[in-house]
């Protein structure tokens, strides 16, 4: 290999890199000395080397990866308190106030909209739901009983709801416990996606959204981890019925009180000007009421007067009278009399809908944009206002109160008290979903790990269920034991999970399935959709119309994917743990074609696809661009858009190349800054 011509004059100096070298020369010994191998009088000269320059650090390159799961320090760049003077102290204190005052602010308005998000659902599918119901002969089969759960309550965005109907077709004896127990999980699954719908909020920021939806989708992973488990147990041995029953006739219960609003006290004054519904109808659709397909749900009359009088009626003969007392005729007609209840609307309601008079699709329709459109306001506003507050000394109290465990005896109480802490404050708030929904934007900034969120969310679900069980204790006698019965299959069934997947640290697979998403979400966003899609609409809309078609077709086709789902991640734990005992084939997934083992392709169909839409946007406004880059994860097609022009700069920049002094030549220096020209360039490469 021929040298580089211009290095031929390029002479390191050896002296810079010897040590004591420098001001003694020492002489070269005489012949004999040397070989007089027992001179000990012969100064000795101690050279250290320094470190040499090796040619793979040329590049700059970190040595370390920083864990994209650590949290983020959150640093105060403000002035010290200390460092205040008195009229900055007190103005510090005022803007410390006004902050505080807005946070509330916009976390009273945030659970508005989640109220009112789900009255929008219920006005969009609330009727659908109801027919899901009112068909009470498949509920037997419990798969399709457990997907209709889960269609269920995502329709309506209340597993309450769903309860409700649930409570009404056992107490009417529509519907028996057994097949109740199934629709109870499924809405267990159904009220997660709430928080999911939250974590799609914070798509802006790649590490946020990383840690909000995998603390968002660890409470998904929990409910279906426990379904796979628990539903086969129970079709089995029907546990949780023979648990229930015996508590249910073991203690006599008496009706009591209506459950407390504690939440619903402060936001019900506003969210019923808003809207107002008539959720009985959903009910009544569920019980056959043909009557009640024609209603509106929205809500009209708020005061009416109900009031029975006798009035008389014909009848065809003496035997239809309501009694020989009461019945006579006139010669022509038989005639007796009847009670008969007329009811009066006394007043309307007061609510922004209530003298429009349009269908409940279109109100539907409209309070989803609004309440989904406040929603991402009043989450983007919370999320800069914690960050703003929660720095310097404020954020470490924080992430340690919150995020560190006991002393080592008892360390393993932390998670305990934690699940007791989410319990408690979902009992305070009536709703695991405004819970677990205010808890992701605090995970996405970094104040909560997702090892803590994990039991909170747990603690939520038994949290919700306390609330049934007292709102079963005021259900009406008839209703009593049956709703009752169901809230107890209800916590017991979290219970259950529980003592599956957190006892033991090893089987806390939710977590990190929810940071193997994570991961994925956070490098192709438009995957959280795709994964709400799936497990939440086709997956369960699949289920159902395979067993309305029959066991024998839901055996055919679901005994084949299961099996495969099975084998991918029998073969998957092999190459992870074992590889060696595979064929070497095996061992990786390269033997299938790209699109089946990677979402690259899929990824650049998805960017092509919304780089149409973005192009329309760019030119409509900036405000649409920037709306579509969060969205679709910013591809380059959209330029007027600060987020691409931020990662164009960043692809813009070169990497930074060390030279070391050794050769410290001129030409050299230029190649490394690109200023040579390409024809001197090429000729040295072909001399090498």
């Amino acid at each position: 290999m021929a040298p580089w011509p211009e290095l031929g004059d390029a002479q390191p100096n050896p002296d810079k890199y010897l040590e004591g070298a420098a001001g003694q020369q020492p002489t070269a010994p005489d012949k004999s000395k040397e070989t007089n191998k027992n001179n000990t009088e012969a100064p000795v000269i101690k050279i250290e080397l320094l470190p040499t320059y090796s040619t793979a650090t040329l590049i700059d390159e970190p040595t370390e990866v920083d864990d994209p799961w650590n949290l983020p320090t959150l640093q105060d760049s403000g002035i010290k308190w200390s460092e205040r003077d008195t009229k900055g102290k007190i103005l510090c204190f005022f803007q410390g106030i006004g902050r505080l005052i807005l946070l509330l602010g916009f976390l009273y308005f945030f659970v508005c909209s989640l109220d009112i998000l789900s009255s929008a659902f219920q006005l969009v599918g609330g009727k659908m739901a109801g027919q899901f119901f009112s068909n009470s002969s498949i509920m037997s089969n419990p798969l399709l009983g457990l997907v209709i759960g889960v269609l269920v309550t995502v329709l309506v965005q209340s597993s309450s709801t769903s309860t409700s109907i649930v409570v009404s077709m056992v107490s009417s004896s529509l519907l028996t416990v057994r097949a109740a127990i199934p629709i109870i999980m499924g809405a267990n699954i159904g009220t997660s996606i709430t928080n999911t719908i939250v974590a799609l909020m914070q798509v802006g920021d790649r590490s946020e959204f990383r840690r909000a939806f995998a603390g968002a989708t660890v409470h998904d992973f929990f409910n279906w981890l426990s379904v796979l488990v628990l539903l086969p147990v129970e079709v089995a041995t029907h546990y949780l019925e023979i648990i229930t029953q015996l508590i249910v006739e073991s203690f006599h219960f008496k009706n009591g009180e209506d459950a407390p609003d504690l939440l619903k006290v402060i936001t019900k004054p506003f969210t019923q000007l808003i809207v107002q519904l008539d959720k009985k109808v959903i009910s009544q659709i569920a019980m056959n009421d043909e009557k009640a397909k024609n209603k509106s749900l929205v809500k009209i009359w708020c005061k009416t007067f109900t009031n029975k009088t006798q009035v008389n009626v014909t009848v065809p003969s003496t035997a239809n009278c309501t009694s020989p007392s009461l019945c006579w005729t006139d010669g022509i007609q038989n005639w007796t009399m009847k009670n008969v209840t007329y009811k009066e609307n006394i007043a309307k309601c007061q609510h922004i809908f209530v003298n429009f008079h349009l269908p409940d699709l279109a109100v539907g329709t409209i309070l989803l944009i609004l309440s989904l459109l406040v929603l991402c306001g009043c989450l983007i506003m919370i999320v800069k206002i914690l960050g703003s507050v929660l720095k310097g000394q404020v954020a470490t109290v924080i992430k340690k109160t919150i995020n560190t465990d006991f002393p080592f005896p008892f360390a393993w109480l932390t998670g305990y008290l934690a699940i007791l802490v989410g319990a408690g404050m979902t009992f305070i708030v009536q709703s695991s979903s405004v819970f677990t929904s205010a808890l992701t934007p605090l995970i996405g900034i970094g104040v909560i790990t997702i090892e803590r969120a994990y039991p909170l969310t747990l603690g939520s679900n038994i949290g919700t269920t306390t609330t049934a069980i007292l709102a079963a204790l005021a259900s009406p006698g008839n209703a009593l034991r049956s709703s009752l019965q169901i809230a107890l299959c209800h916590f017991f069934f979290n219970i259950s999970g529980i003592l599956l997947w957190y006892p033991i640290p090893f089987t806390r697979l939710p977590i990190r399935m929810a940071k193997g998403l994570g991961n994925i979400s956070a490098k192709y966003r438009w995957f959280a959709v795709f994964y709400l899609i799936i497990f939440f609409f086709l997956i369960p809309l699949t289920v159902f119309g395979l067993s309305l078609a029959g066991w024998r077709v839901l055996v055919g086709v679901g005994v084949p994917v299961v099996f495969i789902i099975i084998l991918v991640l029998c073969l998957r734990l092999l190459q992870s743990r074992c590889p060696r005992v595979l064929p070497k084939k095996l061992q990786n997934w390269n033997f299938l074609p790209l699109w089946m083992r990677s979402l690259k392709p899929w990824d650049a169909v998805v960017s092509k696809f919304t780089g149409c839409f973005q192009m329309r946007c760019c030119c409509c406004c900036r405000v649409c661009c920037r709306a579509c880059c969060l969205l679709c994860g910013c591809p380059k097609c959209c330029r007027c858009s600060k987020c691409c022009e931020d990662l164009e700069a960043q692809e813009g920049q070169d990497v930074p190349v060390k030279t070391p002094e050794t050769f410290d030549n001129i030409t050299i220096s230029r190649e490394a800054q690109g200023e040579v020209p390409a024809s001197d360039s090429k000729t040295e490469c072909t001399a090498l």
